[in-house]
């Protein structure tokens, strides 16, 4: 009997962590700054954690070159960036495309959500429910708790919060200006992402390819895992496969394939890594399943303190401390002593973010106690 020879395929590259870093790092516009326009870095970097008002300008003080508060600020005035629920059930700073193409991707994940707070909805049809209250934003944006007043007078018996919350998971709603904008107080107040933006939203695509493309090119090279991780949904592992001969793939150290796109820039793991001051939940740190291409393993859970983010130091390209104002002052947490020379570039950069975020104000720089 005559055996039949397999196929070998030769074995993936291994990329370390560091190797890992520069070339997220790089994607990430966090190498070296780039001259984007806040718009595009929005739309390269599929959009902008905006939990806090605050973290997306931060976000883009690190990233660009010649950034001004204004200048995020602008577009969000004149409605070429929004901030919407999309990605891990967050709030999210977005270019109109991708709040009209990523919000339906994601739908699936906002629908299950629902099942969290169900039980308060006992007796609602769903469907009725958006129709409902999509009339309400759009015939006036409301608060919350405006929507959950108005929801409540429909189905007494049913938890408020559970009927405005079903309704944000069914529609695409915006938090509409002043809230978002740079020096401007404004409360929650919501309508639809197509009714703000004059335009209807885009339906689902078929299969999420472009966006696995897009993903890689912002967040590569990453795992199917670390994908999903990101935009909050399951069962990616077929749009990979089906892109997987337009792929090169690699190994990290513990065995787990990555994709990559295969002129995406991996740059030397020996790259010059500025240090980098970036916000509470900035997306470098939210995008993997595997976080150490980032955070060491000894610093796991160091940026959290129960359901509070801190801001994060970046230096060598790796989490290694806090930072936040404190009154007049930039008060520097080490997790372990940076030694003159990196203390010295962390407080050259500190001071430009200063300059750029805040420069009116006069802060001093200090390094506070190491965390333990």
């Amino acid at each position: 009997m005559t055996k039949t020879k397999r196929s070998v395929t030769p074995s993936a590259a291994v990329l370390g962590a560091r190797a890992l870093n520069r070339a997220t790092l790089e994607r990430q516009l966090l190498l070296r700054r780039s001259p984007m326009s806040p718009v595009d870095a929005a739309g390269h970097l599929l959009g902008l954690q905006a939990q806090n008002v605050k973290p997306p300008y931060y976000a883009l003080a690190a990233r660009l070159d010649g950034f001004t508060p204004e200048a995020l600020s602008r577009p969000m005035a004149d409605r070429e960036v929004v901030r919407i629920v999309t990605l891990r059930s967050t709030i999210h700073t977005h270019t109109v495309r991708d709040c009209l193409t990523l919000r339906p991707l994601v739908q699936p994940a906002r629908d299950r959500e629902i099942n969290q707070f169900r039980a308060g909805l006992t007796g609602v049809d769903l469907d009725r429910l958006a129709a409902l209250a999509r009339e309400l934003v759009e015939t006036e944006p409301r608060t919350m708790g405006q929507l959950r007043e108005a929801l409540s007078a429909e189905w007494p018996d049913a938890d408020p919060q559970a009927l405005a919350l079903a309704a944000r998971c069914k529609l695409p709603l915006v938090q509409i200006t002043p809230r978002g904008l740079w020096g401007r107080g404004g409360q929650v107040v919501l309508t639809t992402a197509e009714h703000w933006l004059g335009r209807p939203a885009e339906p689902a695509p078929a299969t999420p390819g472009a966006t696995v493309l897009r993903y890689l090119a912002a967040f590569g090279p990453a795992s199917v895992k670390d994908m999903q991780t990101w935009a909050g949904l399951t069962r990616l592992r077929d749009a990979f496969e089906r892109l997987r001969p337009r792929l090169v793939t690699f190994r990290d150290e513990g065995g787990t394939e990555l994709f990559d796109l295969p002129d995406a820039p991996r740059p030397d793991p020996d790259t010059p890594a500025p240090p980098r001051f970036l916000p509470e939940f900035d997306n470098l740190l939210l995008s993997h399943a595997d976080r150490t291409r980032v955070v060491p393993p000894e610093y796991r859970g160091r940026s959290w303190n129960g359901n509070v983010a801190h801001r994060t130091l970046l230096v060598d390209g790796f989490l290694a401390g806090l930072w936040r104002l404190d009154g007049q002052a930039l008060v520097i947490e080490e997790f372990a002593p940076l030694g003159r020379a990196r203390r010295e570039k962390v407080t050259a950069e500190g001071e430009r973010m200063l300059r750029v975020m805040h420069p009116d104000t006069a802060y001093d720089i200090r390094f506070g106690t190491v965390r333990g």
